[in-house]
């Protein structure tokens, strides 16, 4: 299939749902890949905020989660385990900073991609929020068995983008679907300007 760039592993990528996509679980979904090799993939919807706030199941990281400050479905599989993703600032290879080895990562926080990584949310929150530049808690992920996602891949399922920081904390996830197609410089960025109910023929 022409156009879709071959990568060996898709962590830190996002997933954008495309109008061909069925499943109402991804519906306009914006999916944050936290994992993505042989053995399957994993990752968290950024865009589907719960009115579940954090304070009021994670004790002590409500203060830490940035706004807005509540529970996001991360994604239909374990719904009832709770996820930390934070962006921790000054990754290699980022304008102006200097290459640091991953030991100098905080205690309780586990790069993923560039700034991106996961929070061990047993860790005692004052000994990670000084460090952490934003956090979102997540219930449950999405998950794709081996070769699965590559065939929604096949099948035109999804866009796969780069992520920014940013992507992770917005303070406006209702938006980030047609944002973050928006920001590509091809043919996608047509694609936010879809209608909310497309009858596709």
């Amino acid at each position: 299939m022409s156009g879709m760039t071959e990568v060996s592993s898709l962590t830190g990528r996002l997933l954008v749902a495309t109008p061909a996509l069925s499943d109402p679980n991804f519906d306009r979904a914006v999916v944050l890949l936290l994992d993505h090799d042989e053995e399957g993939s994993l990752g968290v919807v950024l865009n589907r905020p719960t009115p579940v706030g954090v304070a009021d199941i994670l004790e002590g990281w409500g203060d830490l989660a940035g706004a807005p400050g509540v529970v996001f479905q991360g994604g239909p599989v374990s719904l009832d385990s709770a996820l930390g993703v934070a962006v921790i600032p000054g990754e290699e290879g980022a304008p102006g900073s200097r290459p640091r080895s991953h030991r100098g990562d905080p205690i309780g926080f586990r790069r993923v991609h560039g700034a991106i990584g996961l929070v061990d949310l047993e860790t005692p929150p004052e000994l990670l929020g000084p460090a952490l530049g934003s956090l979102r808690i997540f219930a449950g992920y999405a998950g794709w068995g081996p070769g699965q996602l590559e065939d929604e891949l096949g099948d035109g399922a999804w866009y796969v983008v780069e992520s920014e920081p940013g992507d992770v904390s917005s303070p406006d996830p209702e938006r980030l679907w047609r944002a973050v197609l928006r920001r590509q410089r091809s043919e996608l960025a047509m694609v936010a300007t879809y209608p909310d109910d497309p009858s596709l023929n």
